[in-house]
């Protein structure tokens, strides 16, 4: 005689199967007691964390990081004009030509530092899902519904604790600069600097 057991505290059915979507999205899917994230594997046993939280850039810091490369860049300049006009005694072609390539070295510094700062400013907040593992790995994937983020969390709880769960389901691909935001808790980023694409490890 087969016992019917309570429902647990994470007994979440698998979400419905979501045909494709933009060419953005990625595949996220459960079988044969592995997690696939796009082309990379998560063995659900060494999944340590499965949440969501927001994703914020770090507008603060690249605000201040700014100001102290636009500090650095003027007292710089200014500091060659002054030695270019001493020196402009002895030769005034040389010297004014020093100093044009100076506060054009300047200039161009200055924009690369107003776009870099730009781009963090402009970078949006996003809802995503984490999954971290027993190693140095996290994968990230977004969707423009945060309700569905958070039954995927689920999703996933319920097959870590339930080995025959499969379930396939489209998110959004999470394209950002490391660099420029906060990523929870503690996170490892491994494999180069400045990279941009959705599993990290």
């Amino acid at each position: 005689m087969e016992r019917a057991e309570p429902p647990g505290q994470y007994d979440f059915p698998p979400p419905p199967a979501v045909p494709p979507q933009a060419l953005r999205g990625i595949d996220l899917r459960v079988g044969k007691r592995l997690l696939w994230v796009g082309g990379a594997a998560y063995p659900l046993e060494n999944v340590t964390r499965v949440y969501t939280f927001m994703l914020t850039p770090m507008r603060k810091e690249a605000t201040v990081l700014f100001l102290k490369r636009v500090g650095i860049i003027l007292s710089v300049a200014c500091a060659l004009t002054i030695l270019g006009g001493i020196t402009s005694i002895a030769s005034e072609s040389t010297a004014g030509t020093i100093v044009m390539f100076v506060w054009l070295g300047s200039a161009a510094a200055l924009i690369f530092s107003g776009v870099e700062w730009l781009s963090v400013l402009s970078a949006p907040t996003q809802y995503v899902l984490a999954v971290e593992t027993s190693g140095p790995s996290i994968a990230m994937v977004t969707s423009d519904d945060p309700r569905r983020l958070d039954q995927l969390v689920g999703s996933i709880v319920h097959a870590i604790e339930n080995p025959e769960t499969e379930f396939h389901v489209t998110v959004d691909r999470l394209m950002v600069n490391p660099r420029h935001y906060y990523f929870g808790d503690n996170v490892n980023m491994y494999g180069g600097s400045g990279n941009v694409g959705v599993a990290h490890a």
